[in-house]
Parts: structure tokens; sequence; C-alpha cells
């Protein structure tokens, strides 16, 4: 588990926090509403434990900038972009095994229930935080996930689903930008 640096979510969250060696899966209409807002605090504190990270086929160049604002090492930050759609899944799993590898982004457009198990033995295995961002139509697929959620853009921030919690409750959670 790793702090969110989001009380309100913290709060609703078994262990006070994200899923270590566990998949979490966050469903988006559309990019760039706010995720890697979201888990940007948690990033930071794994990067400053001296733990690698992994982003898997992020749709928009991350922002170079603005992630060393926040305090991200981008010399422990891999960009990983498999040629293939094909080699995506193997992709996330092979970063997921990776030695001391602190947590993996992912924006995989499909992936079978087989794959998604997959994922989740991989990061149970390491016990690395897996972010995988889907879309919206994805959510009524099974998954072994620990923890899943819609995520709405609003004025003020972020409105969270989580509709499926291991060891806790769904609920919704606003979260207010500062």
């Amino acid at each position: 588990m790793i702090a969110t640096a989001w009380p309100a979510l913290d709060a609703v969250l078994p262990g006070g926090g994200w899923p270590s060696g566990a998949l979490t899966e966050i469903f988006i209409q559309r990019y760039g509403i706010g995720e890697i807002r979201l888990l940007l605090p948690a990033l930071v504190r794994i990067a400053k434990e001296g733990d690698p990270q992994s982003w898997v086929a992020p749709p928009l160049m991350p922002y170079a900038p603005a992630l060393m604002a926040a305090g991200l090492d981008l010399n422990r930050l891999l960009v990983v972009r498999p040629p293939k759609r094909t080699e995506l899944a193997w992709s996330i799993e092979a970063c997921l095994r990776a030695e001391g590898c602190g947590a993996v982004l992912a924006w995989p457009p499909t992936l079978s229930m087989l794959q998604l198990r997959r994922l989740q033995l991989a990061a149970a295995s390491s016990g690395a935080c897996a972010f995988l961002f889907r879309a919206g139509q994805s959510r009524k697929q099974p998954s072994p996930a620990a923890l899943r959620m819609d995520m709405t853009p609003t004025d003020q921030g972020l409105m969270l689903d989580l509709f499926k919690v291991r060891g806790g409750k769904p609920c919704t959670v606003m979260l207010t930008w500062v």
C-alpha cells in the first residue's frame, strides 16, 4: 500500500492507499483529464524510495518539466512503447516482473481475461503498484483487479466511482484540485 496523498481517497481505500502487488484499473472516457495528477503524489514517493517505474504505451508524451517540478526523478522513469499492439500485454508483464520495479502505468486498448490474470500474478509476485488506464467500455469485463474505478472530470477536480474495492466498499469520492 502507498498513500495516495488525497485524504478523501485514502480514507476509503483498504490500508489507506493504493494497493501494492495488485492491479488498479482506472476507466476514463478520454486521456488528459487528470489521471497522472491523481497518481503523481504516489509516483513521487515511489521514486524517492529509489524504485524505478515504467509507463507502458502512454497515449501522450509525458511532459518532463511538469514531472520534474512535481519531484519525479526522471532517471528512474522508463517509457516503453511496444512496436506492436500484440506485444503490449507482454511489455506490461515484463515491467511488472522487473527487479525492484515500484510502479507500472499502462494504457492498453484491450486485454483478455487471461492477460489480466497474468498481469495480476506479475504484480502480486513483484509487489509493484500496477495502474491500467482503460476505456470506459471495458468496465463491463470481469477482472481480477483489486481496485476498479471510473474517473470523471468535474469543474473542481475529479469524481471517482470506486465500483470494486477488494477489502472495502464501493463508493464515490470527489477530489478537488487546489
